[in-house]
């Protein structure tokens, strides 16, 4: 009896051209993506490795969905009853061709699966992937990531980490973000702190190893005053980073707070954990612990119901690769190396001001700062801006630089839409509990004494005068006389990064 062949049918035969054509679609990519590709080319990498892939595997679908719709078309015609499963006869030469054939197009197709499965995980894990594929929701970020301390260190070693756990559920997150980004319907600019992020200990710590922190840094602020004369103030400190190890429990410094002699934990009011309702500390070894609260103490039943976290690497380094610098920090920085000219009068004031305007468009925002820098010169200094013109063009390149790297209008995002709680003059930073006001019950307060996280060795306006120095630690001088005000006030309170 000869055996009626179901996959003559026009459901399989498109089956079978579909595979065929993705399968020689997916040859010639790849033979580009291997000869040709730059890594910058996100959209290639997903047509070559997720789309085509896909396609084939529709196509050899196709196939067997044709078989069943003709099996089930000759049964309802009454044609020649079929048997349940084919007879393969390899005594006959028919049958041991079509089997061979078999065969070898089922491995080919398997090292095909084989392959663009692992070309499109390593893809999927590509900073190139996380970056770039969706340009305007990633932008601020990957723009950010690139010119960061961490800006070698692949996303998914922070966002990810090692492991099949943490693996599957990125990628489980990640399902309703891209129905978000087709849909539009993502937040603008993107919420943070992210609060599904693993731990600290399975990600930075693989590299920032707790136990070889030791010691202090010194660190040189160079701050310009808004000034005409744009007077430089250099403040010299040293950062008690400090450090500790969990077989000794010795621990000193800023890197007291990495739970390693004292375990801490806190409630926060908000989302972004800025506001500070509740601090414990608890001795790890003898088990003690000690409560502070910001205005009347908070119930047993009360810190159950709260949220409370432990606190780790990310409540002070929150912003470890995406920074949005403040414009006072960067035009700071851009004087310092002489990218922006510090002779020109008031540039430090002006730019700011532009920076911080609000602005529709990056467009928009690039040709008002040309146009605002050039009108302030030619209108107030007319003389200079002949003879400065060369200055006045790299301030205006450098400013709208500075633009393009930390704001960007189209996900809404600025320097103050994300606190950096490293430190504490932009952003409360430390003094969310460093503040005075998170007190135990006895009345005792979270330490505020400036010399307990750094000294300052030297201060000063630079040119002017020698600036005070002293190893044993100075009392801050603010470089604009405002007498004994700034000891009462926290520094973002005047300080917010922008024109103050």
């Amino acid at each position: 009896m000869k055996f009626p062949r179901l996959v003559h049918n026009r459901v399989s035969y498109l089956g079978v051209a579909v595979a065929a054509i993705a399968f020689i679609v997916f040859v010639l990519l790849f033979a580009l993506q291997s000869l040709f590709s730059t890594g910058r080319a996100p959209y290639a990498g997903l047509v070559t490795f997720v789309l085509v892939p896909g396609i084939l595997t529709l196509g050899l679908l196709l196939v067997p969905v044709g078989m069943g719709i003709e099996w089930k078309r000759r049964r309802h015609e009454g044609a020649q009853p079929l048997p349940p499963f084919p007879i393969i006869d390899m005594n006959n030469s028919r049958h041991r061709n079509a089997a061979l054939v078999f065969v070898s197009g089922s491995i080919i197709v398997l090292f095909l699966f084989t392959l663009s499965g692992y070309q499109a995980y390593h893809f999927t894990e590509s900073v190139t992937f996380c970056g770039t594929l969706c340009h305007t929701v990633m932008k601020p970020e990957y723009t950010t990531y690139r010119s960061s301390p961490h800006a070698r260190v692949d996303c998914v070693a922070c966002h990810v980490g090692p492991g099949a756990t943490w693996f599957v559920r990125s990628k489980i997150s990640g399902i309703p973000q891209i129905f978000a980004v087709l849909a539009e319907s993502y937040q603008r600019p993107i919420p943070t702190p992210v609060h599904n992020l693993r731990p600290a200990q399975h990600t930075c710590e693989q590299c920032h190893w707790p136990e070889a922190f030791y010691g202090g840094q010194q660190k040189k602020i160079v701050h310009f005053l808004p000034d005409e004369a744009n007077t430089r103030w250099e403040i010299n400190l040293l950062i008690k980073t400090g450090g500790g190890s969990p077989e000794t429990s010795l621990t000193e410094g800023i890197h007291w707070h990495m739970n390693i002699s004292n375990l801490i934990e806190y409630i926060a009011a908000d989302e972004k954990r800025q506001n500070i309702l509740w601090v414990r500390m608890t001795n790890v070894q003898s088990g003690k612990t000690t409560e502070y609260f910001t205005e009347k103490p908070l119930s047993p039943a009360e810190i159950a119901k709260a949220n409370v976290r432990t606190m780790d690497c990310m409540d002070c380094h929150n912003r470890p690769s995406h920074i949005f610098r403040p414009p006072n920090y960067s035009v700071n920085l851009s004087m310092a190396y002489n990218r922006m000219d510090p002779s020109l009068p008031f540039l430090k004031r002006t730019a700011i001001q532009l920076l911080a305007n609000p602005y529709d468009s990056e467009e928009s925002a690039l040709r008002e700062i040309e146009t605002g820098l050039r009108k302030f010169y030619s209108e107030n200094y007319p003389q200079l801006a002949k003879v400065k013109e060369s200055s006045i063009s790299a301030a205006i390149a450098e400013t709208q630089n500075i633009f393009r790297q930390n704001i960007f209008p189209a996900m809404k995002v600025r320097w103050d839409t994300h606190p950096d709680n490293l430190g504490h003059l932009n952003f409360l930073g430390c003094d969310r509990c460093h503040d005075g006001k998170h007190k135990t019950a006895e009345g005792v307060a979270i330490t505020t004494t400036c010399n307990a996280c750094h000294l300052i060795l030297s201060q000063g306006a630079v040119g002017k005068s020698k600036p005070s120095m002293s190893p044993e630690g100075l009392d801050f001088q603010h470089p604009v006389d405002i007498g004994d005000a700034w000891k009462e006030t926290l520094c973002s309170e005047c300080h917010t990064g922008g024109p103050q």
